[in-house]
C-alpha cells in the first residue's frame, strides 16, 4: 500500500506499507503521532468483475472513518459497520485504481506534541505569538487552551487495519 500523509501535520508526504498496520505501531514519529487525513493507494485486478454478481469492497477495520474512491468514482464515506461500499458498476477486471482516505482522531497529535516545548497558555495568559499572529516558536502542531493528554498517554488506534476484501453477493 502506498500512503500519503499531510506534512503540515507532521506526517511523511509518501510512505509504503508492506501490509496494513496500525499507525501507532509504526516506528516513524510522524506516523505514530499523526492526526488527520491520510490516503491509501493500491492498484488491483478483479476476476469477478462483470460476471453478474454484486460486488462489495469491505475495508475490515478502520479507525476512524474512510472515503472510498475507485477508478475516479467517489463511492462515499464509511464510518460504521459494515465498512463496505458496492463496487459492482465501477470495478474492472484489470488495473483498478483504489484510493481510501482515512481520518483518525486528534488525540495522537496532542500526545505527540507533549514531547515538545510548551509554548501555550501560562497562568491564564495567551502566548505572545498567538496575540501578535506570529509563527509559533516550538515544534508543536496543535494549540489548545486545556491539556487533554500527557506525553505518556496511550495512543489511539488509527488507520486502515483491514483486511480489505471483495465480497460477492449472488
Amino acid at each position: 500500500w502506498e500512503l500519503a500523509f499531510d506534512p503540515k501535520w507532521g506526517g511523511p508526504e509518501k510512505v509504503t506499507f508492506d501490509q496494513l498496520e496500525d499507525w501507532i505501531d509504526r516506528p516513524e514519529e510522524g506516523i505514530k503521532h499523526y492526526s488527520g487525513k491520510a490516503t491509501y493507494y493500491k492498484t488491483f485486478d478483479c476476476a469477478q468483475a462483470g460476471k453478474g454478481d454484486k460486488l462489495f469492497l469491505n475495508l475490515g477495520k478502520v479507525n476512524n472513518m474512510a472515503r472510498v474512491n475507485l477508478n475516479g468514482k467517489d463511492l462515499g464515506v464509511v464510518w460504521t459497520t459494515p465498512l463496505e461500499v458496492e463496487i459492482t458498476d465501477v470495478v474492472k477486471e484489470k488495473n483498478n485504481q483504489l484510493e481510501i482516505e482515512v481520518v483518525n482522531l486528534w488525540g495522537n497529535r496532542l500526545i505527540g506534541d507533549e514531547a515538545y516545548e510548551d509554548d501555550g497558555i501560562v497562568d491564564g495568559q495567551w502566548p505572545e505569538w498567538v496575540l501578535k499572529d506570529e509563527e509559533r516558536p516550538s515544534k508543536r502542531h496543535t494549540f489548545t487552551s486545556f491539556k487533554h493528554y500527557t506525553k505518556d498517554s496511550p495512543l489511539q488506534s488509527s488507520g486502515l487495519l483491514g483486511p480489505v476484501t471483495i465480497i460477492t453477493q449472488k
